[in-house]
């Protein structure tokens, strides 16, 4: 892992056609375009766009599509890097890949703080791209922030949707804005974070969110208290290395560090973040993006260009490695049909 500087490499993608999308849809193939990716301190950017991932490595892997022909109900998707697709699964009735929704790309969220989605899924893959799908891929809704890089997302019980801003070249960087039913226009929350890497709601209506701060040095963790207008600053008794996903697990408020492939398990009260728990994972390169379901995490690994399913909380070996394509998986969540 690069840290502070300026430091540069390039990393090459080789990319084959999908050639079967979810549901009967046409034939889609991935980027082909060489992916060169930069760091700046300890931010990971690929083709001048920050990304969430803490690092990557430039060897993808690849297997052979096969048609859908799933009649699950349960959906994971592996959202690549932006703006090219998400690889749909059907775990645990397999672990290759059924369908492919063209166009999409970085992080996931649904409307459950953990678990299935119920019938829907977000992507937010750029700018103009924060999208709802219904379960298995279609279209629903659009929505858009007026900022340069949105990443994160997450909902509420109530139907809110908060997408976090991870970097903006003026003002902006570190921001939530927050769409009330997940609808209008949003209003814009300022974080005490330069970068906003993850967010998530507990289940009182919290929303924390974690990433950088002090110029891309330092990891914080950050919460907007429900019903209240302004951020602070979670006190964490560890210190988590690289920002990771923020989400609820039905017990604790958890927070995955990228560095080190472990899951922290908090408490929270006041402003102080105690750890109760470490769920280490071994097995995975970088997991950018988790999602949590029940006694499973699924892990997008944009280290190795692939996708994880690990048991939790045991945590351990992945009990189950995807087979698909992959380019550049920065997120995952699951949802229910």
């Amino acid at each position: 892992m690069n840290t502070a500087g300026f430091v540069k490499y390039a990393g090459a993608l080789v990319a084959i056609a999908i050639s079967s999308a979810c549901s009967g849809g046409a034939s889609v193939a991935p980027s082909a375009a060489t992916l060169n990716s930069t760091y700046v301190g300890r931010t990971l950017f690929v083709n001048g766009r920050p990304v969430a991932a803490a690092r990557l490595n430039p060897l993808p892997r690849y297997a052979e599509l096969v048609p859908d022909k799933s009649k699950s109900k349960n959906y994971e998707y592996i959202f690549n890097y932006y703006n090219t697709y998400a690889s749909i699964f059907d775990y645990p009735k397999s672990d290759q890949q059924i369908g492919t929704i063209n166009g999409l790309g970085g992080q996931g969220c649904t409307n459950v703080l953990y678990g299935y989605g119920k019938k829907t899924f977000w992507n937010v893959g750029g700018q103009d791209q924060i999208e709802e799908f219904k379960v298995p891929q279609k279209l629903i809704k659009t929505l858009s922030v007026a900022y340069s890089f949105p990443s994160s997302c997450a909902m509420d019980t109530s139907g809110d949707l908060a997408v976090g801003v991870l970097y903006a070249s003026g003002a902006g960087g570190g921001d939530v804005v927050i769409f009330k039913n997940a609808s209008g226009s949003g209003t814009a929350y300022t974080t005490p974070l330069d970068e906003e890497f993850f967010d998530g709601y507990d289940n009182q209506g919290n929303l924390f969110a974690d990433g950088f701060t002090g110029n891309r040095s330092g990891f914080a963790l950050v919460e907007l208290p429900n019903g209240s207008s302004k951020f602070v600053t979670i006190k964490t008794s560890n210190s988590p290395e690289f920002p990771g996903s923020v989400q609820w697990d039905g017990t604790y408020l958890t927070v995955f560090d990228q560095d080190t492939s472990e899951m922290y398990q908090y408490t929270v009260s006041g402003t102080t973040a105690t750890l109760k728990n470490t769920v280490q994972f071994t097995g995975a390169s970088d997991c950018a993006q988790t999602w949590i379901v029940q006694g499973l995490v699924y892990c997008g690994d944009a280290g190795d260009y692939g996708a994880e399913v690990f048991r939790y909380p045991a945590g351990g070996s992945p009990i189950a490695a995807f087979s698909g394509n992959f380019d550049l998986p920065l997120g995952a969540v699951a949802a229910k049909k």
